[in-house]
């Protein structure tokens, strides 16, 4: 079995020869081979290829020249496995007739390479078979109107079709071909752009009834087979040369006219690049400002630990995109301080029978665990904080019992629960899940209706989140699974400072010199706060300088949905008063903060029981 990486990778040709191919789609748990044998600042794709091959299965892999880092594994991969057959084929920018003839010879050079090593021949029939049966294949899996053999290939033609894609309706807005059929009523159509994306991502759109309106990362486009019989291999590179181009292609120059016209038919768009890779985050930058559909950025590292933080960006992004004006109604409505409605006042039945009828929210998060019981007027009955145990079942089963308690009902009192936070799924007595994004934004106007950005820095992550007028979340940015600037992080240096993190806050106000923390790795911070200590530098000032370093991460967050006023903050870390300092210094400003800011988002997610209560009742 030879694996490849690229959609200009020739595997057909391999395939004419009996050989199985496979498309390297690595999953990793870490780097260890990869962060000895290349830099750590290598892209986190070359990074997990290596470790993917590293651990064995593969005759051997046909890499292609798209940028320096795949150049790095090549070198990496040729010297640590000699035994087997590591090739790169240099694909040429040019996709006019000039690099068809170029990228056809280097084809040929591979062909020779490949029957040196294996022994195996090439033979230009086999190929053209597998070229008609793939034809016929993808031509029924399109249907008779979604796919045209004959399309011209992208070069210098803006109105060409890329392979995979067919044209929708009279205006020429582009869509996938195999999707086309499948768009739902109540579902919500996405597009993928940007660098190549794992299966993770797909599967999680899937899940979560999304349709995938269209795929236009390295990895997801169909292959466009030409079949010249006088000329095959010449044919099957023009073909390969004529998909969609990537950024390095002399044809990307298109990419945004086209990726524009892609983008007016969907929902929202996913832009997704990979962790050090430069070439993409340039595009997305352009594209923010260019495209009018809601886009969010996903940048992945190819580890297995990294599909929670991904499961959470896609679902709030899914969960804020355009709503019916039916449902924006429905939020007007329902989403105004303490019950008030714009509806008129209601009789004194349906106010008893609400205020009889519970609900509750539950925000289960690494450090904490909340809750909320709501009655059917919107009023909270009671709330509480536990800190979260080892396993967030149990913590969720400790907060039931004591805001039950507190409201002075039983279980079956509750109509429905929602939770929320980074345990949601694993509360087995909630009802559904949102995630904590969506769920801030709804506790956040439901306190305070004035609130357009909220800070929330949390257990082990950060958001900066951005609600319109209606509370509704327009966009929204997570830090990666660093724990820089979370309330791990603090813990970590009260350790080092030997107070505890309720100190870190109030001593920090004392602090009379500032101290400059130049680094919030959280490894190196604490080095580097064990250096002050063995200096004599005042903890007050090392507090200091850390609180300060803390918000100088979080502005830099804030500043990616846009600094629009009013501001809040939730979280624990809410509660840090050296914190809040730091921040309010920076931007300005003053934030909003609510008297118990980890319950915001237990109450957002009692917010939607509610929601979901009256669409039972209507």
């Amino acid at each position: 079995m030879l694996g490849y990486i690229c959609k200009y990778a020739p595997i057909e040709v391999f395939e004419a020869m009996g050989v199985e191919m496979k498309r390297i789609d690595p999953q990793v748990t870490n780097f260890t081979q990869a962060d000895m044998k290349m830099h750590p600042n290598i892209c986190s794709f070359a990074k997990g290829v290596l470790e993917d091959v590293m651990a064995g299965g593969y005759e051997g892999v046909i890499l292609t020249t798209c940028c320096d880092s795949i150049r790095r594994l090549y070198d990496v991969l040729k010297q640590e496995l000699p035994d087997r057959f590591i090739y790169l084929l240099d694909t040429p920018r040019i996709t006019k007739d000039a690099g068809i003839a170029l990228y056809e010879g280097r084809i040929r050079n591979m062909i020779a390479a490949y029957e040196a090593f294996s022994g195996k021949t090439f033979e230009e029939a086999a190929l053209a078979d597998i070229l008609r049966k793939k034809r016929g294949e993808q031509s029924i899996s399109l249907g008779e109107n979604d796919w045209e053999e004959g399309a011209a290939p992208l070069s210098g033609n803006a109105q060409s079709v890329p392979a995979g894609v067919a044209p929708v309706g009279e205006a020429g807005v582009f869509q996938a071909g195999a999707d086309t059929k499948r768009r739902g009523p109540r579902r919500k159509n996405i597009g993928l752009i940007g660098a190549r994306a794992n299966e993770s991502i797909v599967r999680i759109l899937r899940e979560k009834n999304a349709n995938l309106a269209f795929d236009l990362t390295c990895t997801g486009l169909k292959r466009k087979y030409l079949l010249e019989p006088e000329q095959i291999l010449t044919g099957y590179t023009r073909g390969l040369l004529s998909q969609f181009p990537c950024m390095r292609m002399e044809a990307a120059s298109q990419r945004d006219e086209l990726i524009g016209r892609y983008a007016e038919s969907v929902d929202g768009v996913i832009y997704h690049t990979v962790q050090f890779c430069d070439n993409y985050s340039y595009e997305y930058a352009w594209l923010k400002k260019s495209l009018s559909r809601p886009m969010l950025l996903l940048e992945t590292d190819y580890t297995k630990q990294s599909y929670g933080q991904i499961l959470t960006r896609i679902e709030a992004f899914l969960e804020s995109l355009g709503q019916t004006p039916q449902e924006t109604q429905k939020g007007r409505e329902t989403s105004l301080r303490q019950g008030k409605t714009e509806r008129g006042e209601q009789s004194a039945q349906r106010k008893e029978s609400a205020e009889s009828m519970y609900v509750m929210g539950i925000d289960s998060g690494s450090t904490s665990t909340n809750a909320v019981i709501m009655d059917g007027n919107r009023n909270i009955v009671s709330s509480a904080v536990v800190r979260t145990g080892a396993k967030s079942g149990e913590s969720a089963e400790r907060i039931l019992e004591e805001v039950l308690k507190q409201a002075g009902i039983k279980r079956e009192d509750i109509s429905w629960i929602v939770s929320t936070g980074y345990g949601r799924v694993s509360i087995p007595f909630a009802d559904e899940n949102v995630t904590e994004i969506s769920c801030h934004g709804r506790g956040a106007h439901y306190f305070n209706p004035a609130v357009r950005t909220i800070l929330d820095i949390g257990g082990q992550d950060s958001k900066a989140i951005r609600l319109n007028e209606r509370g509704e979340v327009a966009d929204f940015v997570m830090n990666d699974k660093c724990a820089a600037g979370t309330g791990r992080f603090l813990e970590m240096i009260a350790r080092s400072l030997e107070v505890s993190v309720d100190e870190l806050g109030p001593i920090a106000l004392q602090s009379k010199e500032e101290i400059e923390i130049t680094s919030m790795c959280s490894v190196f911070a604490e080095s580097e706060v064990i250096s002050l200590i063995a200096n004599n530098r005042e903890k007050t000032d090392i507090a200091n300088g850390i609180c300060r370093a803390v918000a100088n991460k979080s502005y830099s967050l804030l500043k990616r949905v846009g600094l629009e006023e009013e501001f809040m903050m939730t979280g624990g870390v809410a509660k840090n008063a050296g914190v809040v300092r730091a921040v309010e210094q920076k931007l300005g400003t003053k934030l909003y903060i609510y008297p118990e800011p980890e319950i915001v988002g237990a109450a957002g997610a009692a917010l939607y029981a509610l929601d979901r209560m009256e669409e039972k009742n209507q």
